[in-house]
């Protein structure tokens, strides 16, 4: 009955007469009915103490942890001391299960009686010493409940917390991880400081002298060095991300972000990302703390953009999550693929979900200049959408836009102007009226006409316009009094007999102000001033932006409001606090779990934490250390894979091999190795003799490896590699060493022969990591190059109307025109002699495709021979790729000489900075395109032009009106013009006014049309159309002053 959910609280006397039953099936059953009624039927329960109390000496443990469970169960304050006395008892059972349940008693007790506190923290002291998994997670969260502040009961069991932690059940885990995240912020100093500095010292030669190790010791000595139990809770954390609940991958993550260095904290967004495969509740928990997330660090989600992309079948909650998350992320790169998806969303039935991307699309152009007028653009033709929901969300976010910039768009308001009669949605109405009031001097024929039909239907508005038609009166009032004078008085009057108070109230207060008379204060000769005082621009900004005070993962943080019970953060401590409070004294420890045998080297707490760590693990008979050791078996059997999959393609003789891509893998996978072997340099020599002989070992596989790889095997090494060096090189060296000191070289040596004959035969393919547990394909590692633009398939069949990379009629031209114009690379006199020139030659490159083609003219000024002239230390964004010029050997005095090099800008025109070199000097120079140089000409036909340009409209188009001399409007003219500024093929045009030009970009290869329309002598239309929004947005203005100069 129970188990259907049927009230069975009137059979409780006839179940409790069996509590005395000696079949133990029978008991347990009772226990559990029991339980379940003891707190609303206490009377009858306490008839029963007797029995319980026998039950807590059976010899069955499940009969005692039960005993105990229904005892705490009755919430009677008169048997306290008999539940005290039972929770005394039950800590010291043998059983870990009745530990358990003691651990849960603690919390009913408490809540029972607070007075009890001072008892019950006796007691949980004695279970935190408890080295049984199973009572880990209920001791910490009575810990919680009782005595949160009491971190020194922490210090003795902090290190064995953390080594128990990937043993301990998942819930306990949750529990666990937000102490110690509690506990790691008042006992460590923060990670994020001096960030770089850290970097370089970690990255130390392993086998460095004691005097060149002192010397560097010296010189960061004020610089942040990471303490080693600090250490130890993020290594034992990590392997929870592939946890299969999301709660703990939840935990370990608001871990990294408050307690890991921001270099390390990257790595929980992949895990992250999988959980959003789970149910809808899991989804919008994971993308809150994403949003909130995404504000501070973009660069940790931006490689899975595509992951956040909405899906038809997400409800409105999860559509609105990753519209905040998409907008967070938005950056010059990617916002021609976003607006272009937030077109998409525009046109969505749920219309709650239309209108916030209608806000995303108005933060993206508060935040990225570039795109401002393009999303303004857009905007405005939602205008004339069908919908009135979208059309007064429209109007609200142009309104704040305009405000930035009111100036420059006076035909937008009237055309706003113009909807008034259209437009019914209150909020939409007062906008408009709000900014025809505002900027009535810019529209000073429009605002009275709108004035005179507000009036009209004054009495049938809604309340919130009614005060705008107010407002709207007042200052037409004091700017244009000759023609609104009667007219405001009117609306004044209609106002004064308004039924709501607020309009009485105001048109009380706006006739006083500006109607002068005898009653008038001081404030009237200030009306002017008060009405048009200058407003600042409203702040489009996150609505996650004030959640991160709160903890990630905590109630409060999804509510956005401190919750009782919440526990806050503290701030992390100028000086960390005495480590030595974590050492556990060998005498005690050997006292309370026989099997600690280490007592050398006691004076070195880092020592004796290693070495205590070393003894639990082998001790324990839980699986906690291989499970720990579970990357650096990983980490050979990589190397070990890589070693086969080589052979065996040698033996295969692939005529693709390419020693320069062995030579690369080589070179990351021994930094990868020097970095881990420069970590285990702070542990007894013991230890690292052992690892510093098998690194010795692993590193001379690694170089017999590099000059046989074929170029597939070494990519992927190459990333592989990387990818330990970047984030799991450190965690590795210390668990190598843990779980490889122990073992005789011979038997190692043998597990690697048989591993690799395994290996031999299983089929090559790339390396697992204990991370990539998901199927989806974002970028490999963050630090990839991105194909920034380029559509996948899937997106182009449902954007084919915005998409235009492939189509068979639009075919590269030549150059109509090379450019004669060179801009100076580096100065004679900067360059000691050395000068140097560049030019965009306009030709394809012959390096890459995606590359511009560079000529660089390098002349020797001085009366000596300058050598080896070349190009090093290439500081780029990240995409951006360049293939430098061969060195020059020798430049003879007053020699000059031409070279080619090319460039991929990533269709952007970012600088692209490097060290010009000699045999003796460095000089730092910089290489910045023209955006009308990213283009390669295209032939196509007028009507293909007019089809793709039809596709390319709303977001994806730019405009402008120019002023342009009469002798500059011929056709040959503008042309020259327009083709010297910009790299465009001229496509054929029926009519003499309209010149057409049309090119894609170099790297992404996507459309970019422009049309000149000559609309008289005087003025012209320049229009360019392209999904590079930001790409149009910059020609436009290059192009602009070409055709209007004189």
């Amino acid at each position: 009955m129970i188990a259907k959910g049927k009230n069975a609280s009137e059979l409780f006397p006839s179940v409790v007469k069996n509590v005395a039953s000696k079949n133990i099936e029978i008991k347990k059953l009772v226990y559990v009915y029991l339980m379940r009624y003891a707190e609303e039927q206490q009377d009858l329960a306490l008839l029963s103490i007797s029995t319980f109390q026998r039950a807590l000496k059976d010899p069955n443990q499940l009969i005692r942890a039960s005993a105990l469970r229904v005892l705490s169960s009755i919430r009677v304050p008169i048997i306290v001391p008999i539940m005290m006395l039972a929770i005394k008892e039950a800590s010291s059972d043998l059983s870990p299960y009745v530990r358990k349940n003691a651990a849960h008693a603690i919390q009913k007790l408490y809540s029972l009686d607070p007075e009890q506190k001072e008892m019950l923290i006796e007691v949980i002291e004695k279970l935190l010493k408890d080295r049984s998994t199973l009572v880990a997670g209920s001791v910490v969260m009575a810990f919680e409940e009782v005595c949160p502040d009491r971190i020194d009961l922490i210090h003795k069991n902090y290190r064995k917390l953390c080594n128990l932690l990937v043993d301990v059940e998942e819930w306990g885990q949750v529990v666990i991880i937000h102490m110690l995240t509690r506990y790691a912020r008042t006992q460590f100093v923060s990670p994020w400081k001096d960030d770089e500095l850290v970097k370089e010292y970690d990255e130390n030669n392993f086998y460095e002298s004691d005097e060149e190790q002192k010397e560097k010791d010296r010189k960061v000595k004020n610089t942040y060095a990471m303490d080693p139990d600090h250490r130890l809770l993020l290594r034992n954390t990590k392997p929870l991300l592939q946890s299969r609940n999301a709660a703990v991958v939840m935990a370990v993550a608001q871990l990294y972000w408050h307690l890991a260095p921001k270099a390390e904290a990257g790595i929980v967004s992949k895990s992250l990302v999988r959980l959003l495969r789970s149910n809808r509740e899991v989804q919008y928990i994971v993308l809150q703390n994403i949003a909130t997330m995404s504000i501070q660090r973009k660069g940790m989600f931006e490689p899975y953009l595509k992951s956040f992309y909405v899906r038809s079948t997400d409800p409105t909650m999860i559509k609105t999550l990753k519209l905040e998350i998409l907008t967070n992320l938005a950056n010059e790169a990617n916002i021609s693929t976003l607006l272009r998806e937030f077109q998409t969303y525009v046109k969505s039935q749920d219309k709650q979900f239309a209108a916030a991307t209608i806000q995303a699309i108005g933060r993206c152009a508060t935040n990225i200049t570039e795109v401002t007028d393009t999303c303004l653009n857009g905007l405005v033709c939602l205008l004339s959408n069908r919908d009135e929901i979208v059309v007064a969300e429209s109007v609200v976010v142009i309104k704040k836009l305009l405000q930035t910039q009111p100036a420059h768009h006076g035909e937008i308001i009237k055309h706003m102007a113009k909807l008034l009669d259209n437009i019914t949605v209150p909020v939409a109405r007062a906008s408009i009226l709000w900014l025809i009031g505002e900027y009535c001097e810019r529209v000073p024929k429009i605002a009275p006409d709108v004035l005179r039909k507000t009036a009209k239907s004054f009495t049938n508005e809604d309340d919130l316009v009614k005060l705008q038609i107010l407002n709207l009166g007042a200052k037409l009032y004091l700017t244009n009094s000759k023609q609104t004078k009667l007219l405001t008085q009117y609306v004044l009057n209609l106002g004064k007999y308004d039924q709501s108070y607020d309009i009485r109230d105001r048109t009380r207060f706006i006739r006083q102000l500006i109607v002068p008379n005898e009653k008038s204060g001081a404030l009237s000769k200030y009306a002017k001033k008060i009405f048009l005082a200058q407003k600042p621009a409203p702040l489009l900004e996150s609505p996650f932006k004030d959640r991160d005070h709160f903890q990630l993962g905590t109630l409060s943080h999804t509510l956005n409001s401190q919750v009782t019970g919440y526990l806050e953060l503290s701030d992390w401590p100028e000086v960390a606090p005495d480590p030595s409070v974590r050492n556990v004294d060998v005498a005690e420890s050997a006292k309370e779990w026989t099997g600690i045998q280490d007592k050398t080297e006691k004076g070195k707490p880092t020592e004796k934490f290693y070495s205590e760590s070393e003894e639990e693990e082998d001790e324990s008979a839980s699986t906690s250390a291989s499970s720990r050791c579970l990357e650096s078996n990983l980490h050979l059997y990589c190397l070990t894979t890589v070693e086969s999959g080589s052979e065996s393609e040698n033996e295969d003789k692939e005529e693709d091999s390419s020693d320069e891509s062995s030579g690369s893998s080589s070179s990351s996978e021994e930094s990868s190795d020097s970095e881990s072997d420069s970590k285990e340099s702070t542990e007894k020599k013991a230890s690292r003799v052992a690892a510093e002989s098998e690194s010795e070992d692993i590193k001379k596989k690694a170089k017999g490896i590099s000059t046989d790889r074929s170029t597939s095997s070494s990519s992927d090494v190459e990333s592989t590699s990387s990818e330990e060096s970047s984030s799991e090189s450190k965690s590795e060296s210390d668990c190598k060493s843990d779980s490889e000191s122990g073992k005789s070289r011979s038997a190692t040596s043998s597990k690697k022969e048989e591993k690799r004959i395994q290996d031999r035969k299983a089929p090559n393919k790339q390396d697992v990591f204990l991370l990539d547990l998901d199927d989806f394909c974002p970028v490999t590692t963050p630090v990839a190059v991105p194909t920034a633009a380029v559509l996948s398939p899937s997106l182009t069949a449902d954007l084919e109307g915005l998409s235009l990379l492939s189509s068979s009629v639009i075919d590269v031209t030549t150059q109509v025109s090379v450019p004669t114009k060179t801009q100076e690379l580096l100065h004679r006199m900067s360059g000691k002699g050395l000068a140097a020139h560049y030019c965009f030659s306009r030709q394809p490159s012959i390096f890459d495709d995606r590359m511009v083609s560079v000529q660089v003219t390098v002349t020797n000024t001085t009366d000596q021979k300058i050598e080896n002239i070349h190009i090093e230390e290439k500081k780029l964004p990240a995409g951006m790729r360049m293939q430098e010029f061969n060195p020059i050997e020798c430049l003879e005095p007053a020699g000059s000489i031409t070279v080619s090099m090319g460039i991929d800008f990533c269709d952007s025109a970012q600088t692209a900075s490097f060290q010009l070199c000699t045999k003796d000097d460095r000089f730092n120079v910089n290489i910045q395109p023209p955006v009308g140089e990213l283009l390669l000409p295209v032939t196509m036909s007028e009507k293909d032009f007019k089809k793709e340009q039809g596709m390319l409209t709303g977001m994806n188009e730019t405009s402008a009106t120019i002023a342009v001399a009469p002798q500059n409007s011929t056709r040959l003219i503008v042309i020259e013009r327009v083709v010297k500024a910009a790299n465009l093929g001229v496509v054929p045009s029926g009519q003499d006014n309209i010149h057409r030009f049309a090119a894609k970009t170099v790297h992404s290869g996507s459309l970019v049309l422009v049309t000149v329309e000559l609309k008289d002598s005087s003025t012209a239309q320049l229009i360019i159309n392209t999904e590079k929004t930001v790409i149009g947005s910059v020609l436009l203005r290059e192009l602009k002053p070409v055709l209007s100069q004189g």
